[in-house]
């Protein structure tokens, strides 16, 4: 049960990051982009000494991450 919740958060996240930057993307790309978002997040937010808890923390460290993988993605390839 546990893949499934991680899956749909890393869902909203990749959506919302995708959404705020002005990206467009489908399902699974959001999943993915949520994923390593939480990942990214995680590990920016751990060095700062930034921690949330709960369903609503996760979603904030991944759409952080996940802001920060479209950003340097986008100074990459344009």
């Amino acid at each position: 049960m546990e893949i499934v919740i991680s899956l749909l958060l890393g869902a909203i996240a990749g959506w919302l990051a995708n959404t705020l930057m002005g990206h467009k993307g489908g399902l699974i790309r959001n999943i993915i982009l949520g994923i390593i978002g939480g990942f990214v997040g995680g590990y920016v937010l751990g060095l700062l000494g930034i921690s949330f808890a709960g369903y609503v923390g996760t979603i904030i460290t991944s759409l952080i991450g996940a802001m920060l993988v479209i950003f340097v993605v986008n100074l990459l390839f344009k």
